[in-house]
């Protein structure tokens, strides 16, 4: 008996990109103007990322934005816009896309923090927190996929969730921001589902302790060397350079089948 020929039947091989690399591709970053965006944008920078923009509320840029420019001349962007304004977002896009003629990216990362114990939090801040966090996140990440629908990009879309997702900091709790990012990965997840059909894949980064302005305070308590035994991880902070390979990874070719995954960058330290 003759043996039967489905390869008819079978799909044809797609091109898979084997190496990491952004070239050829504009990312957005909301938040990107210091702190970890900043780092997020220099590592696509350095993985070939044509364009960069940084879509955050601040009016200018530090010294460490203006010494990546130079570095990398005519790829890195600020542009200013509130998250917690879709409108205002929408319009930075149209910015984007105007300037650069594609989008095919985007750094879900602006956020904000604020711990204290939950019985002390007022009103206004926690509606603050939530405003940026995961209001914000949320008409970021819907502006991005109108733009890569319109543009027919099988866009990536990543947000910046936090390790305080997982379980509290007992340290420094705040049951409203570990709240919020923990809404960022769930939405993580839906909206991956919702949009796959789209070609747009949405992925998670959860960054334990980094060092940052935001984050000053962490090795100047007085048994920080103490908890760094106790918790028994890499002894240190993270540089926010150190969370960009996540992120080139989720935004590049090579990831093209990730999709609703949450990547903690936590040097183990970042679960306490």
């Amino acid at each position: 008996m003759g043996s039967i020929d489905n390869s008819s039947a079978l799909p044809e091989h797609l091109p898979v990109q084997m190496q990491l690399n952004l070239e050829g591709k504009v990312i957005a970053i909301t938040g990107a103007n210091r702190g970890i965006g900043l780092g997020i944008a220099e590592c696509c920078l350095a993985n070939g990322a044509t364009k960069v923009f940084s879509i955050d509320y601040a009016d200018e840029v530090g010294d460490d934005f203006k010494t990546i420019a130079k570095v990398y001349p005519d790829r890195l962007f600020a542009l200013k816009a509130d998250v917690t304004d879709e409108e205002s977002i929408q319009k930075a896009v149209d910015n984007v896309l105007e300037q650069a003629g594609a989008l095919h990216g985007m750094v879900v990362n602006a956020g904000r923090t604020n711990h204290k114990s939950a019985l002390d939090f007022t009103k206004k801040e926690i509606e603050q927190l939530f405003a940026v966090n995961l209001f914000g996140a949320f008409y970021t990440a819907r502006v991005a996929a109108r733009a890569f629908i319109k543009q027919g990009v099988k866009g990536s879309i990543v947000f910046t969730a936090s390790m305080a997702s997982y379980r509290p900091n007992k340290v420094v709790p705040s049951a409203p921001y570990g709240a919020s990012k923990g809404g960022v990965r769930n939405m993580t997840h839906t909206l991956a589902m919702e949009w796959a059909t789209e070609g747009i894949r949405v992925n998670s980064v959860s960054p334990g302790l980094v060092k940052t302005a935001m984050t000053y305070w962490v090795e100047k308590q007085a048994d920080w060397e103490t908890q760094l035994k106790y918790y028994r991880g890499i002894p240190r902070l993270a540089e926010v350079q150190e969370l960009g390979g996540a992120y080139v990874y989720l935004l590049s070719d090579a990831a093209s089948y990730t999709t609703s995954i949450d990547i903690p960058v936590n040097g183990v330290i970042g679960i306490c």
